[in-house]
């Protein structure tokens, strides 16, 4: 057991020795953004599927600096400015107009947009097992067990809606359970220490895989697998920034970057060093840990993927489980929950295709971007 662990400590230094020395060797090619080039910014936060842009930046297929351009940056005539920060702080950014694009929830991106007309330009991934509520044991063995006890987690997020869903198709009454707000990591913690009274918790990964290594006697009471397709992770970008020149470019350059990395985790040769260096901007997740994230945060890896959930209705990545409605459906049951919350101060209009035919829309899904980036990669 000894004699693997430190064969697997070697492995692991080996992996990270090859991708510092292949970042490196790239840092070569990024070269200064010639003067008049346009510039936009993504803020993004540790999410698998966010943190494929610190990947893109670190084996150089951008450069995230503002001022500096790599391969795709030069291949799109844009640069891009990656601004990491923590999930709300990087809301805030977008809300405020201090950043052009967001990694950002369907459900969270519809408060800005009231303000910020906004566009999502693509769908990156959605939660398959990442949001579940976690449970000890010998305290609460069912559903109706947890009535009256206080879930921790925090609320007006992707967390409530998961759990109010649920106890939804249980065929619970909402006002017989105690959503109780609390900070996820903070959540999940107390329940790891095992303090008082913190039976339930409603958290995301990668707070509930910890959660359930570190705690033997807790389970899983449900989760987001039975709600595929609706908790969905995008880029989404302001209007205005749209409309600016380079824009367009700069979203095709975005949405270029995500399937050039996930083009890396689909290659055998390059899946396992990808893997891991999401990890690494995943909160430092090994390899084994970040196979399984990857398997409850499922990626809309290849533009037909994308195209078919936002064209097609199978809103779970190639359609192998049922999805209850399309997307039209799905983002009307999640502004149902924002105004029902008082999440949004009223309801957002949603609307599909491109800017004319979603017409006088808050928030619109628009599929031109991801299209533009297929045919030129035909070329």
């Amino acid at each position: 057991m000894k004699n693997s662990r430190t064969l697997s400590l070697i492995m692991a230094a080996f992996v990270m020795i090859a991708m510092t020395f292949s970042a490196n060797a790239a840092q070569v090619e990024s070269e200064k953004a010639p003067a008049g080039m346009p510039c936009f910014s993504l803020s993004w936060s540790e999410y698998p599927s966010w943190s494929v842009f610190g990947v893109a930046d670190s084996f150089r297929l951008i450069d995230g600096r503002k001022g500096w351009i790599s391969t795709i940056e030069k291949k799109w005539g844009v640069d891009i400015e990656l601004k990491e920060a923590e999930y709300d702080p990087c809301l805030q950014m977008y809300g405020s107009g201090q950043c052009d694009a967001v990694c950002i929830t369907n459900m969270d991106v519809l408060n800005p947009s009231l303000t910020r007309k906004s566009v999502v330009i693509m769908p990156s991934s959605t939660s398959y097992g990442a949001d579940g509520c976690i449970v000890v044991k010998n305290e609460i063995g069912d559903i109706t067990a947890l009535r009256g006890v206080p879930v921790y987690g925090l609320e007006k997020t992707v967390s409530q809606y998961a759990f109010v869903r649920n106890l939804e198709l249980l065929g619970e009454k909402e006002a017989d359970h105690k959503f109780t707000n609390m900070d996820p990591g903070a959540a999940a913690l107390a329940m790891q220490q095992k303090q008082k009274n913190f039976n339930a918790i409603m958290v995301w990964n990668p707070f509930v895989l910890e959660t359930l290594n570190k705690r033997p006697d807790t389970k899983v009471l449900f989760d987001s697998r039975t709600i595929p397709g609706e908790i969905i992770d995008t880029i989404s970008m302001a209007q205005d920034s749209l409309d600016k020149p380079g824009g367009e470019a700069f979203a095709c350059a975005v949405i270029d970057t995500f399937y050039a990395v996930c083009k890396r985790l689909a290659d055998p040769k390059t899946s396992d060093d990808t893997t891991v260096a999401i990890g690494e901007k995943f909160s430092h997740l090994n390899l084994a840990s970040m196979k399984k994230v990857l398997q409850q945060t499922r990626f809309y890896d290849t533009p037909d993927m994308a195209l078919e959930m936002m064209t097609g209705g199978k809103l779970f990545p190639g359609g192998k489980v049922q999805t209850d409605g399309n997307l039209p459906e799905i983002m009307e049951r999640v502004v149902k929950f924002c105004v029902g919350h008082d999440i949004t101060s009223k309801e957002p209009v949603v609307g599909y295709g491109n800017k004319a035919q979603a017409g006088k829309s808050d928030l619109r899904w628009d599929t031109t971007y991801i299209r533009q980036v297929v045919a030129k990669n035909k070329k």
